[in-house]
């Protein structure tokens, strides 16, 4: 029937796509390497140094969950090829709508792996931070950047990442002046990097009783975590911390005692605190990382040689121009100023489905990158 085989001819298409993401995958070397680790594992004295086998550990189980989701889409694809020559055969039209269904999501699938290939950066593989900050504009600034946040908490979710809010400050009347939230998952910060702006939103103001549009921004910045696998040697009299009660919710324990750790880099001017964790030690030990994250991040984008030679000056992050901009009033859009994509569903948008502005940012750098070579 006219109709399964435009459907199987369209589904051929993407064949040599699907190849050519098994070669960029370098899928033949995942495997020899998961061979290889397998075979460390068994020799004697391999679980004596404990850091070493779980390091060893973790690489295979990070090249056995790509080699898998490859193969996982190939079977997807050779199993909706199956359905759509059967279906042909028996001329099942009823069967149409699930065939379309299952080349649809088969495209999605390899699109979003093919991607994820673009994430070849040194820290594109690490837990994202993420910190937000109310522009100007007291209550209505503060109340788009507790939006901001809920709109990446909910897209982290629908991606399968752990979210944590590990630091905030509650706006005056309502939403957030500031807040940190850590993404954790593979690639997270290769995602979010792009994110990475000032986000302006224009609508009329819930707070405004003359229900005049207002304009507001709020800032993000996204930085990877840095483990303790990334040496980052920062001078201990460069430090000075401070201890505070936690300011929100988190059981009687956290708001009763000094718990908070506000740690600040005297020559840089750089302040990363957490006040969510239970201890003031663990509070601590997630400042330093936040704090070791934000130097590494800021060492890359300012091409230094070493952290001294970061400055205050040279740190902060500018408003300038906007990336975003989120209209709910007179019309519903939201558009990407760098890469021109727009979205019509600002409510969808604002729930978290923004992975075509994420998408969209990153074929702009792959080609960036490709003009370049």
């Amino acid at each position: 029937m006219v109709q399964f085989e435009e459907l199987r001819l369209s589904l051929l298409d993407y064949e040599e796509k699907l190849n050519q993401l098994r070669e960029a995958l370098g899928l033949d070397d995942m495997n020899k390497e998961i061979e290889t680790l397998e075979a460390q594992t068994a020799e004697e004295g391999f679980w004596n140094d404990l850091a070493n086998s779980q390091k060893v550990q973790q690489r295979i189980s990070q090249l056995k969950n790509k080699v898998g989701a490859y193969n996982s889409l190939e079977n997807e694809y050779n199993d909706t090829l199956v359905l759509i020559e059967l279906s042909n055969e028996e001329e099942d039209l009823d069967m149409l709508d699930e065939c379309k269904a299952g080349v649809d999501g088969f495209v999605e699938k390899l699109e979003a792996m093919t991607l994820s290939t673009l994430l070849s950066g040194e820290y594109d593989g690490k837990n994202a931070i993420l910190t937000f900050h109310a522009g100007a504009g007291g209550t209505e600034a503060q109340d788009w950047n507790q939006m901001l946040v809920r709109m990446y908490q909910h897209w982290g979710e629908k991606h399968g990442f752990k979210i944590s809010m590990i630091d905030f400050l509650d706006g005056d009347e309502a939403g957030l002046k500031s807040a940190v939230l850590v993404v954790e998952g593979e690639n997270a910060y290769g995602y979010l990097k792009g994110e990475m702006g000032v986000h302006r939103l224009v609508r009329v103001s819930p707070f405004d009783a003359s229900g005049r549009r207002h304009t507001s921004f709020a800032s993000l910045e996204v930085m990877p975590e840095i483990d303790d696998t990334v040496e980052v040697e920062i001078n201990p009299d460069d430090l000075k911390i401070d201890y505070y009660r936690a300011s929100g919710a988190g059981g009687q324990k956290v708001n009763k005692t000094s718990s908070a750790v506000r740690i600040t880099h005297i020559p840089t001017g750089i302040v990363c605190a957490c006040q969510v964790e239970r201890s003031q030690h663990q509070n601590r030990d997630v400042a330093m990382k936040m704090l070791k994250s934000k130097l590494i991040e800021i060492k890359e984008r300012e091409h230094l040689d070493k952290i001294d030679d970061i400055k205050g000056e040279q740190r902060e992050i500018a408003w300038g121009s906007q990336i975003r901009s989120y209209v709910f009033m007179p019309y519903t859009l939201a558009k990407d100023h760098r890469t021109g994509f727009e979205a019509g569903n600002i409510n969808a948008v604002m729930d978290g489905d923004i992975d075509g502005f994420i998408n969209a940012y990153l074929k702009m750098e792959s080609l960036k990158d490709s003009s370049n070579k």
